[in-house]
């Protein structure tokens, strides 16, 4: 478990509870990086899905960071770059990522088998950043698809939904370099996605179509295991002593600060424009109230800490040791808890300025009202 007691300091002030802002984080600072962001550039006509991102529209839009351990800095360097871009129509969110790789190989071939079990490329997407109602899709080197939906996050006992097929996606792969072949050296595999706003759609949900300004909540994983050449053939290391396999690598675009990428808060940020790529870029603008956000995120880890400890959650501030207001960038906001029982709560920040108000509950759904 990544939560621990630690100790806070305390400053007294009449009729309230104030504590040093810059102490509330301690321990939890790996789960409060800024995450990246990028800027997807508008298309009019579609593009060919042929896994060489060779378009005109591809060349001028620009690459992400390199990828990152899932743990972050805290963990070393991938071993091999991975890279990607985004581009979007009316219809659909284009995506193109480009993996080095001196050794492709993939077994899985039918479509909703583990996709992780073998190498792949992983996209994870909130389109209303509430970190409900989100959407998995995984891919091999053989092209093979796993999708699925999850209404909430394992963490908070979300129901997982394999039925559910991307309706209308296309995807392929263009490998330099020969798939399967243990006795060669490749250079790396490049995937192409196209992803129908319409296919990101259930029963009792169904994700707004962006438009220009509008921001989603979006990340990547890249799964690589510790192989290596028997009989002609990858295979996965084991450990010695268990027989198991290794764990795997996860190096993704936007660090998580722990080994787990359902923690859609963790996930980057995505901004639809509506000007072309290749014009003077569009300077990102973070979504109303996620700066403040993060406080609500604080007394939700504090509060899943605290009921391991004690079976049922905190009744008010002053036992998680958190202040009632907060500051960012010269704004000021007040912080409330409100125990329902002792299986739920929710929590409530208002920005003094603009009474604009936010609140997460115990499952960790965020919504503004």
């Amino acid at each position: 478990m990544f939560y621990k007691g630690f100790l806070l300091v305390l400053l007294c002030l009449p009729g309230r509870l104030a504590i040093a802002q810059q102490d509330i984080f301690n321990e939890y600072e790996h789960l409060f990086t800024l995450p990246r962001h990028y800027t997807a550039y508008q298309v009019k006509t579609g593009l060919n899905i042929d896994g060489k991102i060779n378009e005109k529209a591809w060349r001028k839009a620009p690459w992400s960071e390199y990828y990152t351990d899932i743990e972050g800095s805290k963990q070393p360097a991938p071993a091999l770059k991975t890279r990607c871009k985004m581009l979007w129509d009316e219809k659909h969110l284009y995506i193109a990522a480009e993996l080095e790789e001196p050794h492709i190989w993939g077994k899985l071939t039918k479509h909703d088998q583990i996709i992780y079990q073998d190498n792949d490329f992983e996209v994870f997407i909130d389109p209303d950043n509430d970190t409900h109602h989100y959407f998995e899709l995984e891919f091999n080197a053989l092209n093979t698809v796993f999708d699925l939906y999850l209404s909430k996050p394992y963490r908070n006992r979300g129901h997982l939904r394999m039925d559910w097929n991307a309706k209308g996606l296309r995807s392929a792969v263009y490998t330099e370099g020969t798939t399967n072949n243990a006795l060669d050296t490749d250079k790396k595999w490049t995937i192409e996605i196209a992803i129908p706003f319409d296919a990101l759609t259930l029963e009792d949900y169904a994700a707004k179509k962006p438009a220009d300004g509008d921001t989603w909540r979006i990340n990547f994983s890249r799964v690589q295991w510790h192989t290596k050449v028997k009989d002609g053939d990858y295979v996965k290391k084991t450990n010695p002593e268990t027989g198991k396999s290794l764990p795997e690598n996860n190096w993704v675009w936007s660090p998580q600060g722990v080994i787990n990428m359902h923690f859609p808060e963790r996930w980057g940020y995505l901004q639809f424009s509506g000007r072309k790529a290749g014009k003077k870029p569009v300077p990102f603008v973070l979504p109303e109230g996620e700066s403040f956000k993060k406080y609500l995120w604080l007394v939700y880890y504090k509060q899943k800490a605290y009921a391991r400890q004690n079976r049922q959650y905190a009744t008010g501030l002053p036992e998680l040791k958190l202040p009632e207001t907060v500051t960012e960038g010269g704004e000021t906001a007040t912080l409330e808890l409100h125990s329902l029982s002792q299986k739920e709560f929710k929590a409530v920040i208002t920005i003094s300025q603009s009474g604009k108000r936010w609140q997460i509950d115990q499952d960790g759904k965020i919504t503004g009202f």
